[in-house]
């Protein structure tokens, strides 16, 4: 059987492919190898300008044609790359030996070929190709995934900033809030959440098989290669990587900073998890409806249902995400000694945890721009719920020094049925000033909403 979305063993690459096109591009081993090759070209043109005597700089044309390797690079020259790899076994000397069979036209690039992947190890091409798909992937499709949640949500705090919405505390009425204000909440939360995962510096080494650069000084003892391995990391695309340079190491780059890229991301599931999970609840109480789809079906024998299936999808979705992102996250920065193996196999589950997670965002998304308000069913709830408004009328009364106020308030709230005519009775005999009677009385819990609206309408 030849392999289709529908054979796929995982459902990243099968039933979602479509939805994830974009970051497989850049996280899959397409993107890898891309990647790998731009590294070796990267490297290869800064060796002609280091102002070695037996490597002269390239003409432009050269430049160019390497640089269009690059820019051009398509998938069949990733197919032809894994042919290489059969007879290799090794997927970066595949690509070397891919490059340098594009020399083979160019007796300029064929008369340097020695000088490609020179005194490098594997890994200063991998970690920085990894650096460069990591980079990419959160640039690309984490944080704009994040950013299209973030606007929806400020569009919804805006929109609802004034509309009152009882709040449950332990799942039991509380003092109500808005549904602008509980979008807010969740926004504010994301913002600081994606300020934490835009910081993280995304690193790159390039110094040999232990760190010491002892093949780059054996040839040349008297060339500053630290300084010439951190311009190539520094300097801005194409003519070198933009990453920012690691200057210690052992054969592979820490990955600290993966770790921290990796937890931080799974900090912004967790909110979109509780997010997830608080607005199948409000569909559960009739606070959302679901917009109708014609020719969608929410059951096989119920058919009144409308499942709240993409808040579902999202929450399964980033549970898969952050279980992959924290073993990413643990794993990584340990290897034995200079150098093990373990990694590897790791390294290249990294698009599968960005993938649940950017399945996850588009899902929640599409759950968002499909909710409907239902008013009636929001102040129904909040009228049926005149017990939330003994917080503001014990506190009035602590105010003007009524003694066991709070006592008073939970004799005659806690759980029993309250109505509006028992709390008004309880006002009318208080000894306080009757501007402030007034004003409890007028009280009602849609309009017990303290700064909620304005807190809203501020992000």
């Amino acid at each position: 059987m030849s392999p289709s979305t529908i054979t796929a063993l995982s459902p990243l690459d099968g039933r979602y492919a479509n939805k994830l096109v974009a970051l497989r591009n850049i996280m899959s081993e397409h993107g890898y190898m891309h990647r790998r090759v731009q590294v070796e070209v990267v490297w290869f043109i800064a060796l002609s300008d280091a102002g070695l005597a037996e490597f002269k700089p390239l003409t432009t044309g050269a430049r160019a044609y390497l640089l269009g390797l690059v820019k051009n690079f398509s998938e069949a020259d990733a197919v032809a790359i894994k042919e290489i790899e059969k007879t290799t076994n090794h997927d970066v000397k595949a690509v070397e030996y891919w490059i340098k069979s594009k020399f083979e036209a160019r007796p300029e690039l064929q008369k340097a070929a020695e000088f490609l992947h020179f005194a490098c190890t594997s890994e200063d091409i991998n970690n920085t190709s990894h650096a460069l798909q990591l980079r990419s992937g959160r640039d690309q499709v984490v944080l704009p995934g994040l950013d299209r949640i973030m606007l929806k949500l400020r569009e919804m705090a805006h929109a609802f900033a004034d509309l009152p919405m009882l709040s449950r505390t332990h799942g039991q009425t509380a003092s109500p809030t808005t549904v602008g204000k509980e979008m807010a909440n969740v926004l504010v939360r994301l913002q600081t959440a994606c300020e934490r995962i835009a910081a993280v510096r995304i690193m790159g080494k390039m110094n040999g098989a232990v760190g010491n650069y002892n093949a780059h000084l054996s040839a040349w003892p008297e060339f500053d290669w630290e300084a010439f391995s951190k311009k190539i990391v520094e300097t801005p695309e194409p003519l070198g990587l933009g990453l920012t340079f690691q200057p210690y190491s052992t054969q592979i780059e820490p990955h600290d900073y993966m770790a921290e890229l990796f937890d931080a991301v799974a900090r912004a599931n967790t909110i979109l998890i509780d997010l997830a999970r608080d607005i199948w609840g409000y569909v559960s109480l009739g606070y959302f409806r679901q917009r109708l789809k014609a020719g969608e079906v929410g059951s096989s024998t119920m058919p009144h249902k409308v499942n709240p299936i993409d808040f579902e999808n999202a929450e399964g979705n980033l549970g898969l995400a952050n279980a992959l992102l924290r073993h990413l996250s643990e794993k990584l920065p340990i290897s034995r000694w200079q150098r093990d193996l373990s990694d590897s196999t790791v390294l290249r589950n990294m698009g599968v945890a960005l993938g649940h997670a950017a399945l996850a965002q588009g899902a929640l998304l599409a759950g968002l721009n499909k909710l409907e308000i239902d008013t009636q069913a929001l102040a129904a709830d909040l009228d049926a719920s005149w017990e939330v408004l003994a917080e503001p009328i014990q506190t009035a009364m602590r105010r003007f020094g009524v003694p066991h106020a709070y006592e008073k308030l939970k004799a005659i709230t806690r759980g029993q049925s309250v109505t509006a005519q028992t709390l008004h009775g309880l006002i009318a005999a208080l000894d306080i000033p009757q501007a402030e009677k007034d004003r409890l009385l007028a009280l009602t819990p849609a309009s017990y909403l303290g700064k909620a609206a304005e807190l809203a309408r501020r992000v």
